[in-house]
């Protein structure tokens, strides 16, 4: 079947056999393929074709004819519009279906690894109780609809055409509210929205971010300027809203691959309250959100949260998961995997102000954590401080810069001690830096290269690799399984629901030990 049968706005009805990627439906029409947003497998649709290739097509649909047994009713009226939910008219059982398949697939694909082997090693998926109101950071874009009046929200989906929205269902509940709020004030005060097209304007973003396990709420407005009009009326307007009442989360447990019980219970979330109202510098004509200057307001420079009985300090340009509840389970499955008995030595690269490396130093003998931006391991060596935390320690730089650099220093100074004819009974201080467990959670792009060759001439004994991009981790692991590691144990840990994003945690051995 070629293109020239079909011409864009054709309606077509096509039933869905599979998903795709990025939660698109996918189905046949007289032997065509078409990638159908917002549909669900099972359904039978009538789509509009809204782009033809030769042999394949995308479509959206217009109405659904036969619904799937997994289709469900969305709770956002907006979500076809917003780029966020991708998934949110399909039962969250199927979205975890699809989420591991995508997961092993990947793997299966671009890793070369039988799914028979992947049957073997894969554990059950970790979704979540309650897969709404989850995130702890929500970002609005501020701006005018068509009638010029001002409004916040979402983009929609690969525009930047602002959708007005203030209460995502994905989001804390009490984003509304400070929204709500924010907006209020500037129609009071005639403070004025950026406009992309011109860069005028002034208030460009909302950030809000909240500590779920300590009611701290973080506002930061990011502005086109150095200061808003009346800003003590924003201050005043903020430290009188009334939010969350006091609530407590059910307790949950995940299971080990050999029985145990790992269990976790929800932190009991007392009254949520504004503690920190801040502004972001940013004047540049960028698709960058957050300024490099802040500036407070009134309150706390940082909010401060839980995972398990660690403290973490936030700030506006923090990098944080954003579901506290799954962070405290994907956590415990990665110190599962690591195996520390106390003597072992771990290095965490891309550590992040510290999260996964204070979990590991709890038994752990040391811990070293690599972070290239400088304030998230300045933040890092504090959380550390925090928590009374001594056997972990932070250096700024490219995971893939540090750890090859490291690992020459190790060669050079057991040649020199060679050369010097020293008693070697004993360990230098970097030999004793040398790693026992490697722990690694890139960003989407993965690992760099010379990172993974560093890795596999250093040889520890185990590598524990969390993703949150299953195609750039499967393409990893066939790296490093091509030079000695077995993949032992994985699973797929639902971070994201409603949405196609999804984290997993491997665990590598190597071989020859």
């Amino acid at each position: 079947m070629v293109q020239g049968q079909y011409r864009k706005n054709d309606i077509v009805t096509v039933t869905i056999e599979d998903i795709g990627n990025d939660g698109e439906g996918i189905g046949k029409s007289d032997g065509y393929t078409l990638f159908v947003k917002d549909a669900v497998i099972g359904d039978m649709v009538e789509a509009r074709i809204t782009k033809c290739k030769r042999n394949y097509g995308y479509a959206r649909v217009e109405k659904v004819v036969t619904p799937s047994s997994f289709r469900v009713e969305p709770k956002c009226r907006f979500h076809r519009q917003c780029g966020g939910c991708q998934i949110q008219p399909m039962s969250y059982a199927r979205q975890l279906a699809y989420k591991t398949d995508k997961v092993r697939n990947n793997l299966q694909r671009i890793g070369g690894f039988p799914m028979e082997y992947l049957d073997e090693i894969m554990e059950p998926v970790v979704g979540m109780e309650e897969p709404w109101h989850y995130r702890n950071k929500a970002q609005f874009p501020v701006g005018y609809d068509k009638e010029g009046n001002l409004i916040a929200g979402f983009y929609a989906g690969r525009t930047h055409d602002i959708i007005a929205n203030t209460d995502c269902v994905l989001g804390a509940p009490e984003n509304q509210i400070i929204l709500e709020t924010v907006l209020a004030y500037m129609r009071e005060n005639q403070v004025s929205a950026y406009r992309e097209n011109d860069g005028t304007g002034l208030v460009r973003h909302v950030l809000i971010r909240t500590g779920y396990a300590t009611g701290e709420i973080l506002v930061c407005l990011v502005i086109n300027g150095e200061r808003l009009p009346a800003e003590e009326r924003l201050v005043e307007r903020l430290r009188k809203t009334v939010l969350d009442k006091k609530e407590e989360t059910p307790a949950d447990n995940i299971h080990g691959k050999d029985g145990r019980t790992l269990e976790h219970r929800g932190p009991e979330i007392p009254r949520r309250h504004i503690v920190s109202i801040s502004v972001s510098l940013n004047r540049e004509r960028t698709n960058v959100i957050m300024g490099k200057e802040i500036r407070i307001l009134w309150g706390k420079e940082n909010i401060q949260d839980k995972i398990g009985n660690l403290v973490f300090s936030i700030s506006p340009l923090s990098f944080y998961q954003v579901n506290p509840a799954q962070t405290e389970k994907l956590y415990a499955i990665a110190l599962d995997y690591a195996g520390l008995t106390g003597k072992e030595t771990v290095w965490d690269l891309y550590c992040g102000i510290g999260t996964i490396s204070l979990f590991m130093a709890r038994q752990a003998k040391k811990v070293y954590g690599v972070e290239v931006i400088p304030q998230a391991v300045e933040d890092a060596r504090q959380n550390a401080r925090r928590n009374g935390i001594e056997n972990a320690e932070f250096y700024v730089g490219k995971a893939e810069e540090v750890l090859p650099e490291f690992y020459a220093g190790i060669q050079k100074d057991t040649t020199e001690r060679r050369i010097a004819a020293e008693d070697m009974s004993g360990e230098s201080d970097q030999e004793k830096r040398h790693p026992d467990v490697i722990v690694v959670d890139p960003p989407r792009k993965g690992c760099d290269e010379k990172c993974l060759e560093t890795m596999l001439a250093m040889r520890p004994q185990r590598i524990v690799y969390v993703s949150c991009d299953s195609a750039t981790l499967a393409r990893d692991l066939k790296v490093l399984c091509e030079g000695g590691y077995e993949l032992k144990r994985g699973r797929v840990v639902d971070q994201f629901g409603q949405t196609v994003h999804v984290e997993t945690v491997i665990m590598m051995q190597y071989q020859y030990l």
